[in-house]
């Protein structure tokens, strides 16, 4: 059987991305497809049942995101991506697999091959996952207007004039009283890699406790916690119940749960998962995580917002400002979203707003500085 490239066009040709659907299966690239293109500013210019396919749309045509299918007869997903790279190395990639830990794995291990993002598909199909179009599009949105906004900066190199841009106001830069005794960290849309760039050759002089909430679903932050441990040579898992804080451990909220810290009765800092609601559409949230180590640490907390949609974290990093905490962001150039970080920039509570890749090295400076 002969399968054909599916091209087409909105006749409107206003949008901010053009996106190419990698999907074996006929009803999922309907599904991906009709639900993208019912949004006015993406144009689904055309879906294809394997990387073969795929990689001929690729050189036909200007795409600026391809949602990749993991499982995929003639070429897969994984052999698609670096060849998808190849012909264009900005173009951006989200894995959309099924929830099965071997599809969490190989999607994580996308992320480290050069692919932006994941979609999990919900294992009871695709004809009623709200959860899964609204995700879909918000991702298909967020990393096609990121690459248009790359592409610009490149083309124009033409500064925004300051009096248009929103003003920032950093925080003084007064001397903590204490060094810092935990790290914690929030991120979400372009988290993962995000935080191997940050962790990744953490200085071994860095050994207080890492705790992060990642917004992600149960499968895939037990294998976070896996990758973690590979990329920054660091003991990482997903927080349990009962843990005690160790020296020099990471720390990942489990998808579905909220991962609070309590003191222990006889000393030391211990784990608390909660099955509370959602906050700010998430669970797990940044900010619950965030209310209890202020409670504990006060000023010996540094909170680090890296990428990602939506405000989650903003209110806990007020609380911890209000205590005399440090708060870093991260900053919009190298975020695939500005939307935490960018909550946390414009409340003015930042010591640093800072790219993606210096944040490693004030780490080591902030935790290294005493008294």
């Amino acid at each position: 059987m002969t399968v054909r490239l599916i091209e087409r066009e909105k006749p409107d040709g206003r949008t901010v991305c053009n996106v190419l659907v990698v999907d074996d299966s006929a009803v999922a690239r309907g599904i991906i497809t009709h639900t993208l293109d019912k949004v006015q500013e993406i144009n689904v210019i055309a879906s294809a049942p394997n990387g073969v396919v795929a990689l001929k749309a690729m050189l036909k045509h200007r795409i600026d995101v391809v949602v990749l299918d993991i499982e995929m007869p003639e070429m897969d997903g994984m052999e698609t991506l670096p060849r998808l790279l190849a012909i264009d190395p900005d173009v951006k990639v989200i894995m959309a697999s099924s929830i099965s830990r071997r599809n969490a794995d190989i999607s994580l291990k996308a992320l480290s091959l050069g692919a932006c993002d994941y979609v999990p598909k919900p294992s009871t199909g695709l004809g009623n996952a709200e959860e899964f179009r609204r995700e879909l599009v918000e991702k298909v949105l967020a990393h096609g207007s990121h690459r248009k906004r790359a592409g610009r900066a490149v083309a124009q190199r033409v500064k925004v004039p300051e009096s248009k841009a929103p003003i920032i106001l950093l925080k003084p830069k007064v001397k903590a009283s204490e060094k810092p005794e935990v790290i914690a960290i929030g991120s979400s849309t372009g988290g993962p890699r995000a935080l191997v760039q940050v962790l990744k050759d953490l200085d071994p002089a860095v050994t207080q406790p890492i705790l992060i909430t990642q917004h992600m679903p149960a499968t895939f932050t037990s294998l976070l916690a896996e990758h973690m441990t590979k990329y920054s040579g660091r003991p990482a898992c997903e927080g349990r119940d009962g843990d005690r804080l160790k020296p020099g451990h990471i720390y990942i909220a489990p998808g579905g749960r909220h991962m609070l810290l309590e003191a222990g009765a006889n000393g030391g800092t211990y784990i608390r998962l909660d099955d509370g609601p959602p906050e700010n559409f998430c669970k797990p949230a940044v900010d619950p995580m965030l209310r209890s180590l202020v409670r504990l640490y006060k000023n010996k907390l540094l909170v680090i917002i890296l990428t990602g949609m939506g405000m989650d974290g903003l209110k806990g990093c007020e609380e911890a400002a209000r205590e005399g905490g440090i708060v870093i962001a991260q900053d919009q150039a190298t975020s695939v979203v500005w939307g935490m970080p960018g909550a946390v920039a414009h409340a003015g509570i930042c010591r640093e707003i800072l790219p993606l890749n210096e944040i490693n090295t004030l780490i080591t400076s902030l935790v290294k500085d005493s008294k």
